[in-house]
């Protein structure tokens, strides 16, 4: 996959298959995507689709039952395929690449102080002495609007907002390169929502980090992106430019999507669901993994895996009938469409 700018972080095909007793179950199956330096890219997709797998594959935070492959990882021209756990860990994580995890209270040692695990990542990788540290703790709490008096609590004295904002900060720590965000918005209300991607902005306009953004939520994916992948059943179904996206959606399942998530500009319009489960990925899917919902399928699609085709400069779509774009967002718009399903 060739962009315009050398990426950050080049992805292709990456697999990930979890051995179960049933057999393998594909959670990603053949994933590439490239991030940019200064990007954030969104990932979205509904439970289940494989996203967090995806990015603890990157991060090497998979179980042992987890069997890993990829035609090519490289970041900032390195080539992680080649890379030990020891030298990925010592060169790579946490000081390159950092991870925002989705349930902080889960992420915090609740026996610790905040500010003292913090510390613990910049001690692990032999950086600054002990007065450096305490001056950069306060300012990355102060970069993420918490007082500098809060390193001293405990997580169990914060708040979910607060701790979130504690493995933001914790992230920011060594100054990566990448920055992973696992619905960093998960659990909170509305309005620390709002405080968490404002404060997530004003750390990418002052650091100038990229950032690969995790969630199921629309919206949130809107708001914040440059660059957007749509994830469905272990693969990315479609990904372009944030609004060639959101104004040219291509593949069905992305049009369903967006039928499914209300719009300010179209107060009235009427909601449509996508029916239908997604595919046990245990089972052999020689075709489009969305096929069995889709409403635009044809037999082929059950029998072919589709390509990644690139309809347009950056924009790529998974679909074997991607030259019918304009009929899917046409006949898409209506309710009766959406009611088929195989």
């Amino acid at each position: 996959m060739v962009l315009s700018v050398k990426p950050l972080l080049e992805i292709d095909k990456l697999r990930v298959h979890y051995s179960t007793s049933e057999g393998s179950v594909r959670a990603v199956d053949g994933v590439s995507m490239a991030v940019e330096k200064d990007q954030v890219f969104g990932l979205a997709g509904e439970s289940g689709c494989g996203k967090s797998t995806l990015i603890r594959a990157i991060m090497r935070l998979l179980p042992p039952t987890a069997s890993v492959s990829a035609s090519e990882m490289r970041f900032d021209g390195r080539d992680l395929n080649s890379m030990s756990d020891a030298q990925y860990r010592k060169e790579i994580l946490w000081c390159n690449i950092s991870l925002v995890p989705q349930s902080a209270m889960n992420s915090l040692n609740p026996v610790y102080r905040v500010g003292d695990q913090i510390v613990e990542a910049f001690h692990t990788h032999g950086k600054d002495s002990k007065k450096d540290i305490q001056k950069r703790i306060d300012r990355l709490f102060r970069g993420v609007g918490l007082e500098p008096a809060l390193i001293d609590r405990f997580p169990h004295e914060l708040s979910g907002g607060m701790r979130q904002r504690v493995m933001i900060a914790m992230a920011m720590a060594l100054n990566p390169a990448l920055i992973i965000m696992d619905e960093p918005t998960t659990g909170l209300d509305v309005l620390v929502q709002e405080r968490i991607l404002r404060e997530i902005r004003e750390i990418r306009k002052q650091s100038g980090v990229a950032i690969i953004l995790i969630t199921h939520d629309i919206s949130v994916i809107a708001e914040m992106s440059d660059r957007i992948g749509i994830m469905y059943a272990g693969r990315i179904m479609e990904q372009a430019d944030a609004q060639e996206l959101f104004d040219n959606p291509t593949h069905p399942y992305t049009i369903g999507l967006k039928n499914a998530f209300p719009s300010i500009h179209a107060l009235d319009r009427q909601l449509i669901s996508i029916p239908g489960s997604p595919p046990n990925l245990v089972e052999p899917l020689p075709g489009c993994v969305f096929a069995s919902r889709c409403p635009f399928a044809i037999p082929d699609c059950s029998m072919s895996t589709p390509p990644d085709m690139e309809i347009s400069p950056g924009h790529f779509v998974h679909c074997l009938r991607s030259d019918h774009a304009d009929e899917f967002v046409e006949r898409g718009r209506m309710k009766t469409t959406w009611r088929f399903l195989k």
